[in-house]
């Protein structure tokens, strides 16, 4: 399976009921990429042009992204939930979890090296019990293969303003720990 083959088959699941009023939204960027951003859900901007963080969110995350020298199509960025919920409201447990086997798949296909999961509701599926608050700007191995990096979703900064230097922070602390892994964004 590919991820071509994947965005094919997500426009006619209807195995969640946000699918009846929001159009599918599946990850984009790198197809081999070595590190994997992970957000909520779609927001107004996301449903409507069908593609991941394109919003004010999605702009913030550029920028950190490019801090890091890296560019957004260097990564892969995707969300737990394929579609906006109504009102940009949390996703329930339910949506989360009838959505997860699409990004599930998504990270079978790419095998990232580095997941960062941005914001809570990201980070509880791979750490139920860890908080943001405390979680946020540290790496935590998963697997042999695989570390969680969590940060705060961009959007946080939006509604409240001390997080953004908490973001720069982190996506410094993240560029740090691709370098002394070895992890650089792909040559031309």
């Amino acid at each position: 399976m590919t991820l071509p083959d994947l965005q094919e088959k997500l426009k006619t699941w209807d195995g969640c009921d946000l699918s009846k009023n929001a159009n599918p939204v599946l990850g984009e960027g790198n197809h081999n990429a070595d590190v994997l951003f992970i957000g909520e859900a779609p927001g107004k901007r996301e449903d409507e042009l069908g593609r991941p963080f394109v919003g004010a969110a999605g702009k913030f995350l550029d920028e950190l992204i490019e801090s890091m020298g890296w560019k957004r199509s260097d990564a892969y960025i995707s969300n737990v939930v394929k579609y906006r919920p109504p009102d940009n409201r949390d996703p329930t447990p339910e949506e989360k979890a009838q959505c997860m086997p699409w990004l599930m798949l998504e990270i079978a296909i790419i095998k990232p090296k580095v997941i960062v999961p941005l914001g809570r509701h990201s980070l509880g599926h791979f750490y139920q019990k860890l908080s943001i608050s405390n979680a946020h700007g540290k790496a935590h191995k998963l697997t042999d293969d695989v570390t969680i990096f969590p940060i705060y979703h961009p959007a946080a900064a939006m509604h409240n303003g001390g997080l953004r230097q908490s973001l720069h922070d982190d996506f410094s602390k993240l560029k740090e720990f691709l370098e002394a892994q070895g992890i650089a964004p792909p040559t031309e």
